[in-house]
């Protein structure tokens, strides 16, 4: 196939774009890059991919035609990002994906996969299946909740289109994060010999492998039309439904250095965990890495020095650049009426 990737040069993107080359498809990749601290464009040009510097609110259309698939990861991409700035999360998480939908059904692309977060349930007692009503609390939750509304409604005979909840992701990407429970946990336990973790750690989070995200990714793109199309599921493992604080001493073993938890702020009673069934069961994926893999991965390129803390890798603080960007502050902007021009 020929697939389009919007932000495919992001965290999950980077470990996506490879398995797509790798199966035999024909990939390009539209991305700011602003988030960028290699030359991602000479690697992935490298790899036979098309890269395109831009944003998914402006591009030109055109650049979907021929294309099979197109699997839609560009956004602001957690909650406190998107609460920076509510407004421009709407624009593009909301409206940039919408218009990036809408675009490649208008010019004959077949398949859609749109990526969102298993955040759209809120805090719940309760495991949450897709079948559990959501209850976005932030901007960018709200903001998945509408595009997998109005992107999987548009789903006919001739456009399959698919939304993928996803757990909160982990692991080593070319393109760092270390925002993420996981990932700071692992470096800081590395670095500073301890473990930070908001009180009490009886909180509930789901969580997924970003190899296993991308592998998610794939497979809708490719199942039966009947499978997927118009439908939504949820992408983690049910093993990996932890408690935070059960998490903090599974990543200081795996880390294999003498560390400590260090506590901080007021306890946290906000929890959540998700049902995976669906995904296993209809769609055919189980999620196969587990989190010490994952913490010894990224240790081992902390030991090897790929990996170094960088600026970049802190999204909320980059984010907090980018929307303060004169491109940003002079940006025109999307509605409702220029969403297909």
């Amino acid at each position: 196939m020929k697939i389009f990737v919007t932000g495919g040069a992001g965290y999950i993107g980077r470990s996506l774009v490879p398995m797509l080359v790798e199966k035999g498809h024909k990939v390009t990749v539209i991305d700011r890059k602003f988030l960028n601290y290699d030359d991602v464009e000479s690697e992935y040009k490298d790899m036979g991919c098309n890269f395109i510097t831009g944003d998914i609110r402006y591009f030109d259309p055109n650049l979907l035609k021929g294309h099979d698939g197109v699997i839609d990861l560009a956004a602001l991409s957690n909650d406190p990002s998107g609460d920076l700035d509510p407004m421009k999360t709407w624009d593009i998480n909301y409206l940039g994906r919408v218009r990036v939908a809408r675009l490649a059904k208008k010019l004959g692309v077949s398949r859609y996969v749109v990526s969102s977060s298993c955040s759209v349930y809120g805090f719940l007692d309760s495991i949450a299946d897709e079948n559990t009503p959501t209850n976005p609390l932030t901007t960018y939750a709200q903001a998945n909740v509408a595009v997998e509304e109005d992107n999987t409604k548009i789903a006919d005979s001739n456009f399959t289109a698919t939304a993928l909840r996803l757990a909160t992701a982990f692991g080593y990407s070319r393109r760092m994060r270390l925002d993420i429970a996981i990932n700071a946990m692992t470096v800081y336990a590395y670095k500073d010999r301890k473990v930070r973790l908001m009180r009490d750690g009886t909180q509930y989070r789901p969580f997924v492998h970003i190899k296993d995200i991308s592998a998610a990714l794939l497979q809708a793109l490719e199942s039966e039309p009947e499978t997927v199309s118009g439908r939504i599921f949820n992408i983690g493992s049910d093993k990996l439904n932890v408690r935070l604080s059960d998490l903090a001493e599974t990543v200081r073993k795996a880390v294999g250095i003498e560390s400590e938890i260090e506590w901080y702020g007021d306890p946290d009673t906000r929890s959540y965990r998700a049902s995976f069934r669906r995904a296993k069961e209809e769609l055919g994926f189980e999620a196969k890495i587990s989190i010490e893999e994952g913490v010894r991965e990224i240790v081992g390129k902390l030991e090897s020095g790929e990996l170094v803390d960088r600026p970049e890798m802190h999204t909320v603080n980059q984010y907090k650049k980018l929307l303060s960007s004169k491109d940003e502050q002079n940006g025109h902007g999307l509605n409702i009426v220029n969403l297909l021009l």
